[in-house]
């Protein structure tokens, strides 16, 4: 995370740039000196995870009530000095970062693996050194935040750059976090979140003043020095050699200095002694050896600039507006204009694109070039409405020309529409963008609108008819803009454009003057392929981007945008062959879901697209995400549109999102004695069924365990709940409850495309899981205590107990699914899971599924590793099995196939 080797270079060779501060004294100091505005801070909420969770235990699943209060005690000390907080999360990966994911994705399995081996040779907890925080945190955190009444974001990229550009926007106190990119932004000042401390509210301020004065370096130039050192977006092996060339050439090198150090300094005084010399001159390619990295190391560079700010390092042309490659560049052409220079900031890349401002009408007029002819081109303001016009020209007349895509585009994504014409138009994307490009009509003209996106730079440009005189944005947002208490000290008082606020990152207008001839850049490859977009109502989309951005629903958004969602490592042992991973048990509620979400996308055969999933799984090696196909479901009257799922309020409404919410979970046909749960046990009851129809492998001493646990925790003070210790760590009931909790965030999921039918607060962990208590009572239950040992003889609970353990056991019993002890298990128990069909298929060589019923064994070469077994353990007719699983004889749903996991004794 951040530039490679900085943190500790600022820890072993500049500890001076770090200061002591005092946030309730920074606090007084802005109040005085800004009054009337309310001293904010920007918590980077990634960041803090590791350092909330404070309970000892981790291991078991989470210790759900205890974090939760140490959230309330973390609220209640800011608010306490009069301190404000703003929450971001991520809300998906960038594109440009996912090898990085991928990475350290793959360093978390290697580390799980490790974990469990520890349990199992030590039947305890591994020591804070192996800390690995519990599943779903990141999404309950978010909650559990706004729960307690802080106002909670979720990002639209990786929130760094939104966490940085917010700071800088609203004049902010500080950055709280744990990341050296912010040490890079020329933002607010960063503080340390693992410095922190909580009773006295000390912590550390990394001052990027003070690192330029030691390194020798202006802060316009720590850009171009992380991107030399390597970070999330350049690999850190792509100016290895140059980096040792310039260590070579160092001649100030000090013994005691570590080799990271030694580099780090090395790359700066080659900055301030070479690279300026040359600043304005020449072109960074000339300088450095970018080679075919040119384009990703622009991209990196521009990443660091937040809206209305510019890099000295980008060649400055005499007009003022700069193309490096196809690249558009932003830097003002008049350092001694006092004109507003707004940027527009690409949601993908956060390249910022110069607006330049015409003196005579005073207006904003935004430049662009053509993805070609490199050539500079303004964007006309209308004086009259004040509106601004977009225009493109063909190369030889000035006959609107639409811009288009790379020829074999992947992508699918949204629709936008115009603001007066209505018209649905697809959206259009590069090659590999995997970031929504939208597309527009004029409403005038009805022509559309395309964005084309320069294959080598994914630099979008946007072009429009060229006689609309109607302003046109890309995309509108249904969201108001809510009044915030802080203001912006005159000083720094910038104007920033709509697309430096969260809410707006795909809204950018550029157009080309008619009046300049241009190569036409429609002109791209031979094979130009009609786009397929994920959602086409811009209403709902809209609504989905509501929800997304105020943290108030989960994966919805991108499922609906982008088509693309993630989900981090689980506590999952690799080993342990009798569990199948949460990945492939939950799967068949997702693709219910993407069904539901993506119903109006359908092609001529009544086929959905596909929605890439990355999610982490053993034996997994995220080279490629899997192509999960969605799967139709049942709903009592038919399954409702998402606009009255979504919008209409009428109470009977209540009643079609429940039915929906079921039968997402293929639970239709238990709806009545869910119904007669009280809650919290509701949803409880709806996830167990499902585990329970879903893995053979699961018994009745783990319905107990389960149930038991959600009971007892009730009457459980946050102090009992601390002092409570299980008598050693079983490694199958550490995978249980993880287990559970991947339930809870796909509950959530659920329930927020089905429009809400429980509230969020039924299945927040904190309210129906702790992970100390599930297992203590799987261990009592595994050794066959009784009942009412479970229930610590509490008669009250004892009833409750077993309404629940019959609502679980009738509904199993509809699918054929007789939950018994173990004691009754043969010694060639067969796990059975994934009855429902699928659809889905892996890109790449394996895994090939392109229709439903084919059998397992024709499905690729490789080694399906969903389970315990090779596919040539499978006949080639459609669900036959071997005789060594009789379970599964008579049951095996044939569709199933691809999604069985069996078990061997």
């Amino acid at each position: 995370m951040g530039v490679r080797g900085l943190q500790g270079f600022v820890g072993s060779t500049c500890p001076h740039i770090c200061t002591v501060v005092n946030f309730k004294e920074l606090a007084e100091h802005h109040r005085s000196k800004y009054p009337g505005c309310t001293p904010t801070i920007v918590v980077d909420a990634m960041c803090c995870l590791r350092y909330w969770y404070t309970p000892e235990s981790w291991i078991c699943g989470g210790q759900w009530r205890e974090y939760f209060s140490a959230l309330r005690d973390f609220v209640k000390t800011f608010t306490a000095v009069g301190i404000k907080l703003i929450f971001f999360f991520d809300g998906m990966v960038e594109q440009d970062k996912r090898d990085e994911w991928v990475k350290r994705r793959l360093k978390n399995n290697r580390e799980i693996s490790r974990i469990f081996h520890y349990i199992k040779s030590h039947k305890e907890q591994p020591g804070r050194n192996m800390f690995f925080i519990p599943s779903g945190l990141a999404v309950f955190t978010r909650f559990a935040l706004k729960t307690l009444g802080q106002e909670t974001l979720c990002s639209l990229q990786e929130a760094d750059y939104e966490v940085a550009s917010y700071g800088l926007q609203h004049n902010c106190l500080g950055i709280l976090g744990e990341d050296t990119d912010y040490l890079i932004y020329d933002t607010c000042p960063y503080f340390s979140i693992s410095e922190l401390c909580l009773e006295s509210l000390d912590t550390v301020m990394l001052c990027r003043e003070k690192l330029c004065e030691s390194l020798g370096l202006h802060v316009a130039d720590l850009p171009l020095l992380a991107c030399l050192l390597g970070n999330d977006i350049i690999p850190e092996g792509m100016f290895e050699s140059f980096r040792y060339k310039c260590l070579s050439s160092y001649t100030s090198v000090k013994e005691n200095f570590d080799k990271k150090g030694n580099i780090i300094l090395a790359v700066s005084d080659h900055i301030s002694k070479v690279l300026h010399l040359y600043q304005g001159e020449r072109k960074l390619e000339e300088l450095l050896p970018l080679g075919p990295n040119k384009a990703l190391f622009y991209k990196g560079m521009a990443s660091y600039l937040l809206p209305g700010q510019k890099s000295p390092w980008f060649f400055q042309k005499p007009k003022g507006v700069i193309t490096l490659d196809k690249q558009v560049i932003s830097m003002s052409s008049d350092p001694e204009s006092r004109e507003e220079v707004p940027m527009c900031s690409d949601p993908e890349s956060k390249q910022e694109v110069h607006m330049c401002s015409d003196p005579e009408p005073r207006q904003e007029v935004p430049m662009c070039t053509g993805p070609e002819s490199r050539q500079e081109v303004p964007m006309c303001s209308d004086p009259e409405p004040r509106q601004e016009v977009p225009m493109c020209t063909g190369p030889e007349s000035r006959q609107e020309v639409p811009m288009c895509t790379d020829s074999e585009p992947r992508q699918e994504v949204p629709m936008c529409t115009g603001p007066e014409s209505r018209q649905e138009v697809p959206m259009c994307t590069g090659p590999e963008p995997r970031q929504e490009v939208p597309m527009c009509t004029g409403p005038q003209s009805g022509q559309e609108v395309l964005i084309w996106t320069d294959p080598e730079s994914r630099q979008e440009i946007l072009c429009t008819g060229h006689e609309s005189k109607q302003e046109v944005p890309i995309c509108t947002d249904p969201i108001s803009k809510q009044e915030d208490s802080m203001c912006t000290h005159p000083e720094i008082n910038q104007k920033l454009p709509v697309a430096t606020d969260f809410e707006f990152k795909l809204e950018a207008l550029m157009c080309t003057n008619p009046e300049i001839k241009q190569e036409d850049p429609t002109n791209v490859g031979p094979e130009i392929k009609q786009q397929v977009t994920m959602v086409s109502d811009t209403e709902i989309l809209k609504i989905a981007r509501t929800h997304h951005v105020q943290a108030e629903s989960y994966l919805v958004y991108n499922i609906m945008s982008s088509g693309e969602i993630e989900c981090s490592n689980t506590l999952e042992d690799e080993l342990d062959q009798a569990l199948p991973s949460q990945a492939f048990i939950y799967r068949p509620i997702r693709q219910r879901v993407y069904s539901l979400l993506l119903e109006d996308c359908q092609d001529v055969a009544s086929t959905c697209p596909a929605v890439k999933e990355w999610f982490v799984y053993p034996g997994n090696p995220l080279r490629h995400p899997d192509l999960v196909r969605p799967l139709q479901m049942t709903v009592p009257g038919g399954t409702p549109s998402l606009k009255i799922l979504w919008l209409n309020q009428e109470p009977e409404m209540q009643v079609r999102r429940l039915d929906t919410l079921l039968a997402c979970f293929n639970l239709s046909s238990s709806r009545e004695e869910l119904q007669a749960v009280e809650s919290p046990f509701q949803a409880l009851c709806c996830l167990l069924i499902y585990l329970f129809v879903q893995v053979d492998t699961l018994c009745l001493e783990d319905l107990h365990a389960f149930i038991a646990q959600a009971l007892c925790l009730q009457g459980k003070s946050t102090s009992q709940l601390v002092n409570l210790q299980p008598d050693y760590i079983n490694p199958r009931a550490v995978q249980l409850g993880s287990l559970l909790v991947r339930g809870l965030t796909t509950l959530v999921l659920v329930n927020s495309a089905c429009g809400f039918p429980w509230k969020m607060s039924d299945f927040m962990p904190w309210n129906i899981f702790d992970g100390k208590l599930f297992h203590q009572k799987y261990l009592q239950s595994e050794k066959g205590y009784a009942v009412e040992v479970l229930l610590e003889q509490n008669r009250s609970r004892l009833t409750k107990f077993h309404n629940l353990k019959a609502v679980v056991c009738k509904a199993c019993m509809k699918e054929n699914r007789r939950i018994t002890g173990r004691a009754h298990w043969g010694s060639h128990h067969a796990g059975r899971w994934g009855r429902q069909g699928s659809g889905y298929h892996r890109t790449g060589s394996g895994y090939s599924r392109s229709s439903q019923g084919q059998p397992w064994r024709d499905q690729g070469p490789e080694v399906a590793r969903c389970g315990s077994f090779r596919q040539t353990d499978f006949d080639s007719s459609p669900g036959s099995v071997p005789s060594q699983w009789p379970a599964l004889r008579g049951s095996l749903d044939p569709w199933a196939a691809p999604w069985l996991l069996i078990s061997v004794a």
